[in-house]
């Protein structure tokens, strides 16, 4: 993706994040959200953490040490202790405090995520766990798209455990969800015809002869995520 408009969907993005955390409820924090082992105030964490590491890369370091001592611990994905650790790192703030400091921190991310050189960005690997098994993502891809990725995917999950309606527009998430087709149809490789309906889809395919698949461009994110279930190709999943 062309690095000006990356930086503009995760601009949007986070500050979409935001709007939306300021306006929860007391109650709405504890509400439990499609991710199994994480209530509204762990993703919020989690998010926050998610922000604090590519604002500090002194931070990041030290999160990515103490997910892996903790996966060495407990046998589990590194990335599983990643999330634990931004959950821990954070436990102490308020739901005020949690606010707060993800608007604080969002533009601190935004330059980090961004100031990253080109050519390190193309050069440099990281090794990353995925429902695919372990990938080697380049630092670009993991700054430019995946963060931003991974907080609209979570700002679905809060919209809906929290009951807030998730609006999605053409400009912002259409261009997501488009490079999530993108993505997916490499992944695959497969012919295909795909019709994604609301106002963030479109009409997207892969040479000829492949099934038609017709659904909602945010439920086809979810699935394509892990969220629901997904059969044929949609049982492809893109990385998050």
């Amino acid at each position: 993706m062309d690095t000006t408009v990356a930086k503009r969907l995760a601009e949007t993005e986070y500050g979409r994040l935001v709007e939306l955390v300021e306006a929860f409820d007391p109650v709405d924090w504890s509400r439990q959200t499609d991710c199994d082992e994480w209530v509204v105030e762990d993703m919020a964490r989690h998010l926050l953490g998610n922000m604090q590491g590519p604002a500090s890369m002194r931070v990041m370091a030290r999160q990515m040490r103490a997910a892996k001592r903790w996966s060495k611990e407990r046998g589990r994905p590194v990335i599983d202790g990643l999330t634990a650790t931004q959950i821990a790192d954070n436990a102490s703030l308020t739901h005020p405090e949690i606010v707060a400091t993800l608007r604080d921190t969002w533009p601190r991310a935004v330059r980090g995520r961004f100031g990253i050189p080109s050519p390190i960005g193309r050069l440099v690997r990281l090794s990353t766990d995925t429902p695919a098994g372990v990938e080697r993502w380049t630092l670009g891809f993991l700054m430019g798209t995946i963060f931003t990725r991974d907080t609209w995917m979570h700002r679905v999950d809060l919209s809906r455990a929290t009951g807030r309606d998730f609006t999605p527009d053409a400009e912002h998430d259409g261009a997501l969800i488009a490079d999530m087709v993108a993505e997916w149809a490499r992944r695959h490789g497969n012919p295909y015809s795909l019709e994604l309906t609301g106002p963030a889809g479109g009409q997207f395919s892969g040479a000829s002869g492949g099934p038609a698949l017709s659904l909602d461009a945010v439920e086809f994110a979810r699935t394509v995520a892990g969220r629901a279930s997904g059969t044929g190709l949609l049982a492809t999943q893109v990385a998050f």
